[in-house]
């Protein structure tokens, strides 16, 4: 394929990862960082972000294993994971966490009144909250699902991503960091 087509290509596939809200500005704002004296400061930064982020998955995971109800936990480290994401513009990713902190946020549920007002001396909120830990513990196994696709999907893409960039890149700079 010659250079003008794989350009093309590029462009194609990049507004396409924006149309389709896989990122969002903080990946053009990451690409303006790069310059000559570190041609493939963002694929490097990528990589690394990757790296680290499947090891915050697994992190999660575990957590949701063995404390499924300390949504406090749960909570920091899919903050923590939503900060990674949201450095490198990964949109759906942070999207994802997004509604999983949401889940973890609907056990607070303190503050409401008691069952009986006038004899029971368990809140209403505490009552409620035993019945709903396993449903909102599943809500957040399905998240965490979800949260893994999109990592998956957009890993994919962005390596196919910078596949292309390489091949019209000097290859003596062209350097595949997925490894």
């Amino acid at each position: 394929m010659d250079y003008t087509n794989l350009r093309r290509q590029i462009i194609s596939m990049k507004k396409s990862l924006f149309d389709q809200g896989y990122l969002d500005e903080q990946f053009n704002q990451l690409e303006e960082l790069q310059d000559d004296s570190s041609p493939n400061f963002v694929e490097e930064v990528v990589a690394l972000f990757f790296k680290d982020s499947s090891r915050l998955l697994t992190n999660i995971e575990q957590a949701l294993e063995k404390y499924p109800q300390d949504f406090y936990r749960l909570d920091s480290l899919v903050h923590q994971f939503k900060g990674s994401g949201s450095s490198i513009g990964a949109l759906r990713m942070k999207n994802e966490c997004s509604m999983f902190k949401a889940h973890c946020n609907d056990r607070n549920l303190e503050g409401y009144r008691t069952l009986d007002d006038s004899s029971s001396s368990i809140p209403a909120s505490h009552s409620l909250l035993l019945h709903l830990i396993p449903w909102l513990t599943l809500r957040c196994r399905r998240s965490l699902q979800k949260m893994k696709r999109e990592h998956a999907t957009l890993k994919q893409k962005l390596e196919t991503y910078f596949h292309l960039l390489r091949q019209v890149g000097p290859p003596e700079r062209a350097v595949n960091s997925w490894k």
